[in-house]
């Protein structure tokens, strides 16, 4: 599949390179990208290679603008003016990089242009690692975390935490895109979810993530089947080898999405009482049928 080819033209060249440097950031997009500080330079790259997608200055009046010749143009103003006319689309320039690209990625999902996304050939089938433990405050998120960063050294890993409390404001930052945003465009049936992630996950390291839910009803309202329904779509239409997802008992229909898992790493430790609820557990998943869940625990023992 041939790139796109984006050109960002803006007389602050400081601007288009830090705009081009978020872009090329997001390996998921294939995109060759160039920037330039003067309409010229525009015009002679649509001299040599067709421009699908162009990001121009509004200081360069609309006849100006009109000798560009570009699949899409968006239009980079800085009073803060936003909208769109027949041949252009006006974007506030000083918003973060991300509300940018994503007004340039929802055109063209709505447009049927998904080729702008670039799945990168996933090595293997995808694989949902469950972390849980009926066992509480005992470093589960922070295993998680930990075994997500090393799987991502090699592969493309995304957490996503499913429980009521996550930790906002401590393993994670307090505000940005968050897991309810996730579930609302994957219940969209139409939507390209794997495009829409994009503008979605933040990162720690090379381990991408999305920040878990502000309110607690937002986990505990949805039914298991939309859980599942979502994983399995961010495993079809993303970059995503595997997928980590932090558990606990908010979830409405736990054993279910369990049973997806590849695999589940359950969190312990050695003391009476710990151990008496871990057998609980097993005794319980023997009682309900779930004997397929249980063959899939991999026991790993804390130290507090």
């Amino acid at each position: 599949m041939a790139s796109k080819r984006l050109v960002i033209c803006d007389r602050e060249e400081g601007y288009s390179s830090a705009f081009a440097q978020y872009i090329m950031k997001k390996g998921e997009l294939s995109l060759q990208i160039q920037t330039c500080s003067d309409l010229s330079h525009v015009l002679k790259i649509q001299e040599e290679k067709k421009i699908d997608y162009l990001f121009i200055s509004a200081d360069y009046p609309p006849g100006e603008r009109k000798l560009a010749e570009a699949d899409k143009v968006f239009v980079l103003t800085e009073d803060g003016g936003e909208g769109e006319s027949e041949e252009e689309t006006f974007v506030y320039k000083y918003q973060s990089g991300e509300e940018i690209l994503k007004r340039l990625l929802w055109q063209c999902g709505e447009e049927g242009e998904r080729d702008v996304f670039l799945k990168a050939p996933k090595k293997k089938q995808g694989r949902i690692i469950g972390v849980y433990s009926p066992i509480h405050r005992i470093g589960k998120t922070t295993y998680a975390l930990h075994l997500g960063q090393k799987l991502a050294a090699v592969e493309n890993v995304l957490y996503l935490s499913l429980e009521a409390y996550g930790g906002l404001g401590g393993h994670f930052p307090e505000e940005g895109h968050s897991l309810s945003d996730v579930l609302y465009y994957a219940r969209q049936e139409q939507s390209n979810l794997g495009l829409i992630l994009t503008t979605l996950v933040a990162q720690k390291g090379k381990l991408d993530y999305v920040l878990p839910v502000q309110v607690s009803e937002d986990i505990k309202s949805v039914p298991g089947e939309e859980w599942i329904r979502m994983v399995e779509r961010i495993l079809d239409e993303s970059i995503y080898e595997v997928l980590i997802l932090d558990l606990d008992e908010s979830i409405r229909g736990i054993y279910p999405i369990l049973h997806i898992c590849t695999e589940i790493h359950m969190i312990t430790v050695q003391d009476p009482i710990s151990e008496s609820k871990v057998r609980q557990f097993e005794e319980e998943l023997l009682l309900l049928g779930h004997e397929s869940v249980r063959r899939k625990i991999i026991r790993k023992e804390q130290s507090l």
